[in-house]
């Protein structure tokens, strides 16, 4: 699920960020089921958070 949501931002091989550098347009569901993107947190301080075992067994 993460690689997925990567190559969708990157578009090709997922390279990991720099400390700093800008963030890759992106959008994705929250845990409420509103769509957010990149655009709606310009200015803001965000933490983007991934769970890759969340929704997986084991």
């Amino acid at each position: 699920m993460l690689l997925t949501l990567l190559r969708r931002l990157i578009k090709g091989t997922p390279k990991m960020l720099e400390v700093g550098s800008p963030c890759p347009e992106f959008s994705v569901v929250d845990s409420d089921g509103n769509t957010v993107t990149s655009a709606d947190l310009v200015g803001k301080r965000t933490v983007l958070w991934f769970y890759p075992r969340a929704s997986t067994p084991g």
